[in-house]
């Protein structure tokens, strides 16, 4: 049987079971969306090859160890794990990433990781109600703008059409509340740690 006719699962099965070319066909297979994915994000081809890299060397250390489970769901698993990579990237280089019109990426879903022990659920909480005493601070255009996109998780045209501004206006909003919530950390010497 060739490549193509199997099944994302069915190929994950034969690399378990020490078929390497089975990972091969997988990467061939959804390359092109990963890398792209990755690049829509960083704007950098050295980057998103090194995040590109990094992405499927955690996929095989998960798949050797034997602590894949994500049944018939290879490609958005993969997904999540390079949007994870892409999270440590502008963590690590201090970085904003670039807001564009999508909802499939959001710099505060670093808060939204299940998989946190009870001294960092303590941690993120304080966190949390931190940055809302933060926001509060922020100009009431910008504020509207920061709530409705992080906490109520609207798309820019959702909030376009709520505000009655355009959607650059939205973004503009957005980006500026940021730099400004940045601005209002550093007044009040915060020092935010990954």
């Amino acid at each position: 049987m060739k490549g193509k006719e199997l099944t994302d699962a069915v190929l994950v099965n034969a690399y378990i079971l020490g078929d390497e070319n089975a990972l091969s066909k997988l990467i061939v297979r959804h390359k092109q969306r990963i890398y792209s994915f990755i690049y829509s994000k960083v704007y950098d081809r050295d980057v998103t090859e090194d995040i590109f890299q990094d992405t499927f060397m955690k996929v095989i250390r998960t798949l050797k160890r034997g602590t894949y489970n994500e049944e018939g769901k290879f490609l958005p698993w993969v997904m999540r794990i390079a949007h994870n990579l892409v999270i440590d990237y502008f963590r690590k280089n201090n970085r904003m990433p670039k807001f564009e019109n999508k909802d499939d990426f959001n710099i505060f879903s670093v808060l939204s990781d299940n998989s946190l022990n009870a001294e960092k659920k303590m941690i993120k909480g304080q966190v949390e109600s931190d940055v809302k005493k933060l926001i509060e601070e922020l100009p009431e255009d910008q504020k509207e703008v920061l709530m409705m996109r992080i906490y109520k998780e609207m798309s820019f045209k959702d909030i376009s059409e709520q505000t009655g501004v355009s959607i650059n206006t939205a973004l503009g909003r957005m980006r500026y509340a940021l730099i400004n919530l940045r601005k209002v950390i550093e007044k009040h010497n915060i020092i935010l740690t990954n």
